[in-house]
């Protein structure tokens, strides 16, 4: 039995969900009106004209601004807000203030009480809006304004200490969800909204605490895990919401897999603030007689090509840019994996529609989570053959961007690559030589570092924070800016006491290329060529985390098998 709606109201609408759901809602479910909500108004706008061009039956509106502020600051960025000291103050007695004050201002409840939905899709990443503020960066920060208070016994000589300390409270997340949800509750319950589906996320697409990919923090990333803690407890919210008198009915969509993709092309690739990534000549640096690494120099300083940083990539919507081997390794089986927008829609659809998925968290907190797919499985294989078709044309390799995260996975990515390049795609090929005889680790190590130096390779991992270790592991190759050591708070400074310093940060971050690297990888490559043999024998029966399926060398699947097999970084189920 379907469930009648005259209108709708979609948050994030002009997103890949958003999108994926405005079409099967139009086409399934036939409403009047839709209300395609999103963050900035070219978005929602551009979404609706391609929707009104879709189906002109429907009456499609645009609405767009930041959903967790007062209507006042909707389109302003949180750097705007949080740097004017008004600004602060106002969101400060917003979060923590007067609930009916904070109420009749709130972006998100003037929209609902303006629209009176019958139905909201709510697929904004509620969890990585907030925790994404970093409470551990704006505690750094604090902490390191209290030491110069300490230091100095001058409140005048901290500035900044007050921004500092309200940014610092307002990056708390459960204040802010906990008023976000009392917001949706009062604006449904005032409206008679009569369903609110959220789509959710596991803050680890449905891997566990071993998750590899950290958003270049170490792992496992306190700012990950707090992505997680917010978003279950929004999810416990949304329980609590769904057992109340009056609330709509209350669902949760809770994918477990990366979402995508949008487009594969080739682009600039932007930086800090937006701007494309400069390339820069690697700087060679002798570790010996140094006490400290500074992470982040002056790039004025360094040799800038006047290039920028143009790969080949897919475009994952609201996830991102990622690489060809950023893509294949997260997509790889046992990894993230993959789940397509239009399947997480037409879940979205069935249980608006009063079918019962088996995918409402809410419902079913165990079994709702949605894992990856068939379709997605076969769609990873065309988006796989385009990068390499538009790298190739290109002429630039597509390696990592240094986004996805760790430094490590950009580091073993870029290893990964070298080796490839030098020794060819036979998996076995850098552990024994024609006659059959094992290669000294040495070799490796001297042939990569031959050809390193001035390479494009080189080049594209420095730039973006991945520096090369060379085999004598005290000379490496840098660019402005170092991702590991992590250096939370303003001085992006670590002490350096050695060659312990150096081996640890080469195993986090470094693209390493002393002979106990190259040894290392001839373990792993001699492993897989072994499980290979064993799947060729065996069939399907041999098939587990330890077997590596491709036949030559993939550098995505590679790292992808490093992550399943020797960091314990896979999922379960």
């Amino acid at each position: 039995m379907h469930r009648k709606f005259n209108s709708f109201l979609l948050f994030g609408g002009a997103g890949l969900v958003g999108m994926a759901t405005c079409r099967r809602i139009a086409c399934d479910l036939r409403p009047e009106r839709v209300v395609v909500a999103s963050l900035k108004r070219d978005e929602s706008e551009a979404a609706v004209a391609e929707l009104r061009e879709e189906h002109p039956e429907i009456e499609w509106v645009a609405e767009w601004g930041n959903l967790f502020v007062p209507h006042e600051f909707a389109e302003l960025g949180r750097g705007e807000i949080l740097g004017d000291p008004e600004r602060r103050a106002k969101l400060l007695e917003f979060t923590f203030g007067d609930f009916q004050k904070a109420y009749e201002e709130n972006q998100l409840s003037r929209i609902i009480r303006r629209h009176k939905p019958d139905g909201i899709v709510d697929c904004v990443n509620t969890a990585t809006g907030i925790s994404y503020q970093d409470v551990f960066e704006s505690t750094a920060q604090l902490q390191e304004d209290l030491e110069r208070l300490r230091d100095s016994g001058q409140l005048a000589t901290v500035p900044e200490l007050d921004q500092d300390l309200e940014t610092g409270l307002l990056a708390q997340a459960m204040p802010q969800i906990i008023r976000h949800v009392r917001l949706l509750y009062r604006a449904t319950v005032e409206v008679r909204t009569s369903m609110y589906v959220k789509v959710g996320t596991t803050g680890t697409g449905g891997m566990g605490l071993n998750i590899p990919y950290t958003h270049s923090e170490d792992r496992p990333s306190h700012t990950l895990l707090a992505k997680t803690s917010v978003a279950f407890a929004h999810t416990g919210l949304l329980f609590l919401l769904a057992r109340t008198p009056d609330a709509p009915v209350v669902k949760e969509v809770k994918p477990a897999a990366m979402i995508g993709y949008r487009a594969v092309q080739v682009r600039e690739i932007p930086g800090r603030g937006g701007q494309p990534v400069s390339l820069y000549s690697p700087r060679e640096v002798d570790s010996r007689g140094m006490n400290e690494l500074c992470t982040r120099e002056d790039p004025g300083s360094y040799d800038a090509t006047g290039d920028v940083l143009e790969l080949t990539v897919v475009n994952t919507g609201e996830n991102g840019l990622f690489a060809k081997g950023e893509f294949g390794a997260i997509t790889a089986l046992q990894q993230m994996e993959f789940v397509t927008p239009e399947e997480i829609a037409s879940r979205i659809v069935m249980e608006l529609s009063g079918g019962n998925t088996g995918n409402d968290i809410i419902a079913a907190l165990d079994g709702a989570v949605m894992t990856s797919s068939y379709r997605a499985g076969q769609l990873r294989q065309v988006a796989m053959k385009d990068l390499q078709r538009l790298e190739d044309k290109h002429g630039v390799p597509s390696i990592a961007l240094g986004d996805l995260g760790p430094p490590e996975l950009s580091k073993l990515l870029f290893e990964a690559w070298l080796i490839k390049d030098a020794f060819g795609d036979e998996v076995l090929a850098t552990v024994e030589d024609d006659q059959g005889q094992p290669i000294p680790p040495e070799v490796l190590s001297e042939r990569l570092a031959s050809t390193i130096r001035g390479s494009e390779v080189a080049r594209q991992a420095v730039s973006i924070g991945i520096p090369i270790l060379l085999p004598d592991g005290q000379s490496f190759l840098r660019g402005p800016t170092i991702k590991v050591p992590e250096i939370k708070a303003k001085r992006k400074v670590a002490t350096l006491d050695g060659a312990e310093d150096l081996d640890r940060w080469a195993r986090r971050g470094w693209i390493d290329l002393r002979p106990k690297s190259m040894a290392r990888w001839q373990a792993w490559f001699r492993r897989m060529g072994e499980a290979r043999q064993e799947l060729a024998r065996k069939g399907s029966a041999a098939v587990g985390r330890e077997t590596y399926l491709p036949v030559t060398l993939k550098i995505g699947d590679v790292v992808a098998w490093i992550f399943n097999n020797e960091m314990e970084g896979y999922r379960v189920k």
